[in-house]
Parts: structure tokens; sequence; C-alpha cells
């Protein structure tokens, strides 16, 4: 097994769709619809979890968030608008660019490097809140990049995981439907033999010292063509997880 997270192929794949991150209707459309569940979520959860006030427009001030993974800033810049002081890394360069250039012309200041999450253990940093969001799927060696995320979660503070579950319709839905019929995807976006069960992300991370707080599923409602929370974590899901203090 490598030493590394980094799997060249994935980096390539992203790399040659970078310029796209921000259109909503080029090759992430689906993660610019998904992107408000999330989004909710995540804020939802750290304002619970760190007794935010939220009558206040920048409810967020004062943490450290770290998005490995980050690609073209999607969760970094509303994260950032929060008042978090927000670091997202990306081991595919051209990511950290187009990333770099959107916040800039936004006027937001928010650290991007291109680094991986096992070089930021190296180097001793720390957060009170580690992003890991759709990520897992893409990297190799899936134990290390599991524990260097875990890492980097501080005392007290969360992690959040986004994955697919390896399962018969997810296989079906994420990979079939969305790639070759629906095309929401590029054709050969996910292996869905690197996908991960929830069984298996929990033993990841409790092994790394963290502890779970909740699964949550997320489905689409074709209907009022939206992504929404769910109990169902058959295809997508989250997993919440925290390091005591």
């Amino acid at each position: 097994m490598s030493e590394t997270t980094i799997n060249d192929a994935e980096i390539a794949k992203f790399t040659a769709m970078a310029e796209e991150w921000w259109d909503p209707k080029g090759k992430f459309k689906p993660l610019h619809k998904f992107n408000p569940v999330r989004l909710a979520y995540i804020r939802d959860n750290l304002i619970s979890h760190f007794g935010r006030d939220t009558t206040v427009m920048r409810p967020l001030e004062g943490l450290k968030i770290v998005d490995i993974g980050c690609g073209g800033g999607l969760l970094c810049e509303p994260l950032t608008r929060l008042g978090a002081t927000v670091t997202g890394v990306d081991a595919a360069e051209r990511n950290i660019t187009i990333a770099k250039i959107h916040a800039e012309k936004s006027g937001l200041d928010i650290d991007y490097r291109f680094t991986t999450s096992e070089a930021l253990v190296t180097a001793g940093e720390r957060f009170d809140v580690v992003l890991n969001m759709e990520v897992v799927e893409h990297v190799d060696n899936v134990p290390l990049y599991m524990k260097s995320c875990a890492d980097l979660v501080a005392p007290g503070g969360l992690m959040f995981t986004a994955t697919l579950n390896r399962t018969a319709r997810a296989y079906a839905l994420a990979v079939v439907g969305a790639e070759y019929v629906l095309r929401w995807l590029p054709k050969g976006t996910h292996d869905w033999r690197k996908f991960l069960t929830p069984d298996e992300i929990h033993s990841l991370i409790t092994r790394n010292g963290l502890k779970v707080i909740e699964d949550k599923g997320v489905v689409f409602h074709p209907i009022a063509d939206e992504w929404r929370l769910s109990a169902d974590t058959g295809i997508n899901y989250m997993v919440l997880a925290h390091r005591p203090a």
C-alpha cells in the first residue's frame, strides 16, 4: 500500500475539469445542487456544537476550518462569509489556482494550499473543524488518508466525512444512472469498488481517536429538484464525528 494519499489518475481527472468548478451548468452541476444541503448541515452542527449565536451574520467567527480536497472552493467561500478562518487544500494544483482566482474576485481571504492532509499533519497543524467531503472515494491508501484527517482535528473539534455507500443502489444510481443515463457526471467519475460503507468509515474514525456522533443520509428529490437530509444512507451519506476535549 502506498505511503501517500495521492492517486495520480484521480488528480488528472479533476485537473481536466478544473476550469468548470464555478459553472453551475457545467461538469460540477450536481455538486452545485448538492452544496446547499451539505453546507446547511455543516453550519447548523457547528453552531450547535460550539454554542454560537444564530442571530449574528458571522456566527462562525474564530473557528479554524480546513477543507481537504477543496476543489474550486465551493464550501470554503460560504464558510468564510459566515466568519470562519478557512484553509482549503487540494492535491490538484489547478484546482487551487482556480479557487484562489475566484476568492480574489469575490473579495474573500482564504488560505488555499496545494498540498495534502498528511503534509498538514507533518507540519503539526490542527483545526477546530475538518471537512472530508466527497474525497475518500478518490484517494489512495484510505487508512492513511482517514488517519491524517482525524489527526488534524483539535481536542473538542469536529470532522465531517461525506461519501458514497458501496451498495447495489449506489452503483445503479450514482454510477450507471448519474454518469451513463442522466449524464449528470462525466463517465468514469466514480469507481464503485472504492466506495465505503458507514461501518467501514466508523471503524476508520474510531481507531484514530474520534467518536462518531451520527450518520445522515442525503437523497435527491426529483420533483423538487433538490437534495435533502434523510435517514437513508444507502447511497450518499455524511458521518459527523468529534475528538473529545
